[in-house]
């Protein structure tokens, strides 16, 4: 009997380790049934908090928001055709600023704004030393927004940051910046929409054909991507990766449109290789929600102010911005709150998601002192409480309480403030973080979830430790469920965070 149950273990062992083997992949192939073997890193499930990072040519007007560079071009004859979301009601207020303060487009166009990008006081290391202080564990700089300028030493256009407006790699330093912090390093990509974002009318220097390389090919609005310029968003990506070996690759929209479907298994297999090549566990990342672009589990979804309403099974990302109405900075920028922030941050990471929060730094280079804050806020927060989000997994359920939130993309907005009576979840090993996102009125804390007779945790609770304070706490575990009473004075703060453990 003793050689049998040794022969079926050998057995197991050897079939156990043949399937360990075959999940591994030596080279990925440009077709989904390859990419079907990508996992997505632990590190990254780990991570939980990036910066994002708006700064470009578009940051010298510092007016309306990121999209000055296509805004600027519509006049009133465009006004009420381009944008169909745009207000229908009088002129175009950024073609009017433009033209009061810069003069016509057909005069001063976009690329004049170039030469005036010029990043003086732009520190890389000060940069990334506020990051990490903020508790940010990966940065992701814009490498080419739909304004077609790089931000990179580009060898495909001439349009970039290493021989015009500030004349330096702004990616490289900032790569490099990241690497010695010890942090990852990701890129982004929005670069396919530059087919549709100038308006080429022939009043305007975007129907140059000498500037084509900068404003896109001339073309009747909204016409099918054409195969050239799919050709040239392909050298450009390939060239980003090739030069800066990222770990985060993240995409914008547009290149979800049919037009590119042929190259999102290409692309994504040539990027997972380059992972493969350089030892390293990449993270590709775009807006497919409902995966008519990429099918589930070839990449990591990202949700534009937006959030999942339950526990996703994969690993997901919500990208924001520290600016209410705008991604890169201007002179009317509204910055959040670091509580609300907070707030938004505990409830994603209950989901199995992260948050990439952007900044958005002057066009010399500073990053303004109210960002600041907020940044630094958030950093204070975590490292009294990173054990609840940092390594972390969902439990059970996400959380409970009254106040629910919306899904999808650019939604955020539909949110109501979250309270003392909504709990967030998180789990490492068979610890149990419960985290109050407000401080219950006279301390007293009830999580319902976990009641003597609830569903999710049949083992009673062994002790419960207050980490957000040094304050005394008395707890009993009721049929109403476990009631917290924080004694002392009252906290101030985004949330509160209770370590469980049964």
């Amino acid at each position: 009997m003793r050689k049998i149950t040794l022969f079926l273990s050998l057995a197991l062992f050897l079939t156990m380790g043949c399937s360990e083997s075959n999940k591994k992949v030596e080279k990925y192939t440009a077709d989904w049934e390859s990419i079907q073997n990508y996992e997505i890193p632990a590190w990254f499930e780990d991570a939980k908090f990036g910066i994002f990072i708006h700064w470009g040519a578009y940051s010298v007007p510092a007016y309306d928001n990121e999209w000055y560079p296509r805004h600027m071009y519509q006049d009133s004859m465009l006004w009420h055709q381009t944008d169909p979301s745009l207000s229908k009601k009088g002129t175009n207020p950024v073609y009017t600023h433009h033209t009061e303060t810069y003069g016509h487009p057909s005069i001063f166009g976009y690329k004049d704004f170039i030469p005036m990008f010029k990043a003086e006081k732009f520190d890389a290391k000060q940069w990334i030393d506020l990051f990490k202080k903020a508790g940010a564990k990966y940065v992701v700089p814009v490498a080419e927004h739909h304004d077609g300028f790089a931000m990179y030493n580009s060898h495909v256009t001439r349009w970039n940051a290493a021989v015009m407006g500030p004349k330096r790699d702004i990616i490289k330093e900032l790569k490099l910046a990241t690497a010695n912090a010890g942090l990852k390093f990701g890129v982004s990509s929005h670069f396919a929409f530059n087919w549709d974002y100038y308006n080429h009318e022939e009043r305007f220097d975007t129907s140059n054909p000498e500037l084509a390389d900068l404003y896109g090919p001339a073309h009747k609005r909204y016409a099918p991507v054409s195969e050239e310029f799919m050709d040239l968003w392909w050298r450009r990506t390939t060239d980003i990766i090739d030069s800066y070996n990222p770990d985060i690759l993240w995409f914008d929209f547009y290149w979800d449109r049919p037009e590119f479907a042929s190259y999102h298994s290409k692309l994504a297999a040539y990027y997972y290789n380059m992972g493969l090549e350089n030892k390293k566990e990449v993270v590709l990342q775009s807006k497919n929600m409902g995966y008519e672009s990429f099918p589930e589990g070839t990449n990591v979804l990202d949700i534009e102010r937006g959030k999942r309403s339950d526990i996703s099974k994969d690993a997901w990302q919500t990208d924001t911005s520290i600016g209410k109405n705008s991604w890169c900075y201007t002179n009317t920028w509204e910055s959040k709150t670091s509580n609300s922030l907070l707030d938004d941050l505990i409830d994603i990471v209950s989901k199995n998601g992260t948050m990439l929060l952007n900044v958005g730094p002057k066009a010399d280079g500073t990053i303004p002192q109210d960002q600041k804050d907020v940044l630094l806020g958030i950093g204070d927060w975590l490292a009294t409480n990173g054990e609840a989000i940092y390594d972390t997994r969902p439990w059970k359920i996400f959380g409970e309480g009254p106040t629910k939130a919306s899904e999808g993309h650019h939604s955020e907005g539909n949110n109501e403030a979250l309270t003392s009576k909504d709990i967030r979840f998180t789990t490492k090993g068979d610890v149990l973080y419960a985290t109050a996102l407000g401080y219950a009125e006279n301390g007293t804390f009830v999580i319902k979830s976990l009641a003597t007779n609830n569903e999710n945790e049949t083992r009673p609770v062994q002790s419960v430790e207050f980490i957000s304070a040094k304050n005394k706490i008395d707890w009993k575990q009721t049929e109403n469920g476990l009631e917290i009473n924080v004694n002392g004075e009252n906290q101030d703060g985004a949330a509160f965070v209770f370590k469980v453990k049964f």
